[in-house]
This record gives C-alpha cells, sequence and structure tokens, in this order.
C-alpha cells in the first residue's frame, strides 16, 4: 500500500503506456499501424471492468485509460443500483448492450460483480441468489473468454485512513461534494463486511480467463499507471493467444 510514483515518473510512464495502448487499439480496430502486417484481422474485444472502495479513484484511472484513445473505438460505461425495469429480469442481463464486439474496447464503472458486494452486504439479495452468483459470473466470464473477449478486472484498493482523507477533502470542495453521498460514509461503518464480500469476491471469481488485479491505490499516481500498464500486458498476451501478434512501435510517444 505504500506504492507511490513522483509527479514526473507518472507523466512519463503515463504518456509512454499511451502511445503503446493507442497503437494496440488502432491494430484491435482494423486500422494502419506502423509494423502491423497489411492484411491484419480485428483484433479481439478487451473489457476492463472496475471495482473498488469508494473514493478509490477509479474515475481517474479511468480517464488516463481511455484518454488517447478514439471514442470509436471505446465505450465506457457506469453501472449503479439497477432500476425497477432490469430487476425484472436476470442480474445480468442488463450488462450485454455493453459488452464490445470484436476490434471494440468497453470500460466498466463498477460491473455485475455488485450482486456478491453491495447487493449482498446491504440485503438487496437474498443469500441464496448471492451465493448462486459466483458460479453465474464464472460461467458468464468464461463463456465470453471462449468467444474471444479478452477480460481484464480490477480492484482498486485504499486504505481506511486514505478513504477518509478524499472523504473530507471531497466534502470541502465544493465542485466536487457531489460525490459524497450520505450513503458513503454509511458504508465506512460495514467495512468489515464488504472486506469480506471482496475476499470471497476474489477468492472465488479470480480465473485464469479472467484475473483480479488488486491495485494498491492509497497513491493514485501509482494506481493510474498501474492500470494502464495491465492492460496493456493483459490486451498484448490475450492477442497472441488469438495468433496476433502486436505491432513493435518506433515511434516515440512526441513523434
Amino acid at each position: 500500500m505504500n506504492k507511490k510514483l513522483s509527479r514526473k515518473e507518472e507523466a512519463e510512464r503515463i504518456e509512454a503506456a499511451q502511445h503503446r495502448l493507442l497503437a494496440l487499439r488502432l491494430l484491435c480496430g482494423g486500422l494502419p499501424v506502423p509494423g502491423a502486417p497489411k492484411d491484419h484481422r480485428l483484433g479481439p474485444p478487451v473489457c476492463a471492468l472496475f471495482e473498488g472502495w469508494d473514493a478509490s479513484g477509479k474515475g481517474g484511472a479511468i480517464r488516463r485509460l481511455v484518454a488517447p484513445l478514439d471514442p470509436r473505438h471505446v465505450r465506457v460505461a457506469s453501472f449503479a443500483a439497477p432500476t425497477h425495469d432490469e430487476k425484472r429480469h436476470h442480474f445480468l442481463w442488463r450488462f450485454f448492450p455493453v459488452l464490445p464486439g470484436w476490434g471494440g474496447m468497453a470500460v466498466l464503472d463498477r460491473s455485475w460483480y455488485g450482486r456478491v458486494l453491495v447487493e449482498r452486504v446491504e440485503g438487496f439479495a437474498t443469500e441464496e441468489q448471492w451465493s448462486r452468483a459466483y458460479g453465474e459470473i464464472s460461467e458468464f466470464e468464461r463463456m465470453l473468454a471462449d468467444e474471444g473477449m479478452i477480460i481484464i478486472k480490477f480492484w482498486l484498493h485504499v486504505s481506511p485512513q486514505e478513504q477518509l482523507k478524499r472523504f473530507e477533502r471531497r466534502a470541502r470542495d465544493p465542485l466536487r461534494s457531489w460525490k459524497l453521498t450520505d450513503e458513503d460514509w454509511r458504508n465506512r461503518d460495514k467495512r468489515g463486511a464488504y472486506d469480506r464480500a471482496v475476499e470471497d469476491m476474489v477468492g472465488r471469481t479470480d480465473q485464469e480467463f479472467a484475473r483480479w488485479h488488486l491495485v494498491p491505490a492509497d497513491s493514485k499516481r501509482y494506481a493510474r499507471v498501474a492500470v494502464v500498464e495491465t492492460v496493456i500486458e493483459d490486451t498484448i498476451a490475450g492477442m497472441r493467444v488469438r495468433g496476433l501478434e502486436p505491432p513493435r512501435l518506433a515511434l516515440s510517444p512526441r513523434g
């Protein structure tokens, strides 16, 4: 949790990583990239999903991840509590429309793991429902992976002390105070229950084809760099498994 980066280190690594990620997205999207074969095909769909404590920096990490990308090649979707109509369906139903196809990428701010986190802790799902969900989620992700999707899962972890500091800063900032709700404060009182839920979630849904990446996020700079670099690593590995070799870029980020 004490991993840190200086402002200069963050800027340098983010710039290099964003340049590399942009090249990968262009290649997966079927567009010309220096060093890529002229007859290359669409790359596999990529889905990066983010879970984490309130004020863990998910939004900032997502912004750095998608900043260099053409909005036609990436979709960002945020999920809150299901609507009345969504509750009429299986809990996974509402996520299908935002999933990427071949050549695409989706970034999810919160995800289907709400069933085994907030819905479990707050009693919005019965014990039978959330207990069953671990297997349903694992099979859902296996289905997506078997169809070629690269699934990258992040848990951004902050200590209770750092979370409290961020809450207090938000409360003092008139342009960011809207992000802090009474529910956020209540959730701090249930940290123990959420800890157990997170441990169960990771332990029961970490799979070879859909691994969890646990990111220490007390330092936002470190977490942002770790997220972008991890997406690159997992994307490259997934492309190679599916027979697509990433280009070797000779261009510099400023070139």
